[in-house]
């Protein structure tokens, strides 16, 4: 027999038993589904984190004051404002350092026409928007000049400006922090969530100066919540860490053998973190959606076997008039990898919209691609293979005689 009379004839067998063949058909569809919705929904996650770093800035370092102690009593990391301005200043002088952008921050209240909005309000110098790679949407951003002046400006998140202005082009107007009048010089592009959850675009910024003297106020004089830092290369990022940590430990007179009363966190380090345990997730994800497949596998097999037993006279008719054992081995295989293409290709079809439902009900970022598409049906394919291949194997090596004569 010629290889496309082995195909009707494959055909022909599924078709006279169409509700077992859409039965076993089932666990492919399942297992497929559940394959290509694990594995966008984990990319989804992985690309969402990536995006989030590469908003976040690169080679970044974040320096808060670290734990104190006194009167035999530990205060928390942050509880006590141990870095300064100009710490700040020192560590942008370090050779392996770019920028630095020191920070103080609080929550205000702020006022525009017949709105008022209750945000965070940051105040930092210019750096901190090209070490945090913040864009510009409209206007700018405040310059040195503000900076030392002390000026009333203003830049807002793309969450706050929504809030106060509607429709309307912020820029150029005076909005009230704290019933204060500040003139507005630009607006932030959207950078959605940070690691932690929270809406990075419902913030304001101004002047550390400003904050310092108009807004937030400070018992300690100069001193600061925390400062960014951002190092000039990634190959630079360990030698940079010990530097900083020289440095401050220095100008805050720490003795040998005393901890630091700061804490320097490499946000490289940690985004690296996050991105190796997205991956491991889509992984996890991916190997418990195949454990669906193999169990569709071992129903094709088994499908497969009870068919071989029901069709042993046909089989040995077939031998009896020139079907050699490859034309009996070529049929059976194929059944089960139609078996196995049919539900994968439905199982992709329900997997892509079971993705696209999982992205509207949750508003989760999914991810699907050819690749993911190729190792679903790949699998599909070995499935069909390596589970079809012993009962077709049975099949071909049946003796005529011994077919003929069962009943």
């Amino acid at each position: 027999m010629n290889f496309l009379a082995i195909v009707g004839e494959a055909l022909r067998a599924l078709r006279q038993n169409r509700l077992r063949t859409g039965l076993t058909m089932l666990g492919m569809i399942i297992g497929v589904a559940a394959v290509v919705l694990m594995l966008s929904i984990g990319q989804g996650a992985q690309t969402k984190i990536n995006q989030t770093i590469a908003e976040m800035g690169s080679n970044l370092f974040i320096v808060v004051p670290g734990a104190t102690s006194s009167g035999g009593f530990s205060f928390g990391s942050g509880s006590i404002r141990t870095l300064t301005i100009h710490d700040a200043q020192a560590i942008a002088e370090l050779p392996t350092i770019s920028a630095t952008a020191p920070v103080i921050s609080g929550t205000a209240q702020l006022n525009y026409a017949a709105k008022n909005w209750s945000t965070l309000i940051t105040g930092t110098t210019p750096d901190y928007f090209s070490v945090g790679n913040w864009k510009i949407e409209s206007g700018t951003t405040f310059t040195e000049s503000d900076l030392r002046s002390a000026n009333r400006v203003v830049v807002l998140g793309s969450v706050t400006a929504q809030n106060l202005f509607g429709d309307e082009d912020p820029v150029g107007k005076t909005i009230r922090i704290t019933n204060r009048p500040f003139l507005v010089v630009g607006v932030l592009m959207a950078k959605g969530q940070s690691l932690t959850g929270r809406d990075q675009d419902d913030n304001i910024f101004i002047p550390i100066t400003t904050s310092e003297r108009q807004i937030t106020g400070n018992q300690f004089p100069g001193s600061i919540r925390l400062m960014l830092v951002q190092c000039k290369s990634a190959d630079e990022m360990d030698i940079a860490e010990i530097e900083i940590t020289q440095l401050l430990r220095q100008r805050h007179r720490i003795a040998k053998g005393k901890e630091n009363d700061f804490t320097v966190r490499n946000l490289t380090a940690l985004a690296d973190v996050a991105t190796g345990a997205a991956k491991v997730m889509s992984m996890v994800l991916g190997a418990i959606a195949s454990v669906s497949l193999l169990v569709g596998g071992i129903g094709i097999m088994n499908i497969m076997l009870v068919s071989v037993t029901e069709r042993t006279r046909e089989i040995g008719i077939r031998m009896a008039i020139g079907a050699n054992q490859r034309a009996i081995l070529t049929q059976f295989l194929l059944e089960a990898m139609m078996i196995c293409f049919m539900g994968g290709l439905i199982g992709l079809l329900l997997g892509i919209g079971g993705a696209w439902v999982v992205s509207q009900i949750a508003d989760m970022l999914i991810v699907i691609t050819l690749g993911m598409i190729g190792l679903a049906f790949l699998f599909a394919s070995a499935v069909g293979i390596f589970f079809g291949f012993y009962p077709a194997k049975k099949a071909a090596s049946l003796k005529p005689v011994d077919a003929l004569r069962y009943e």
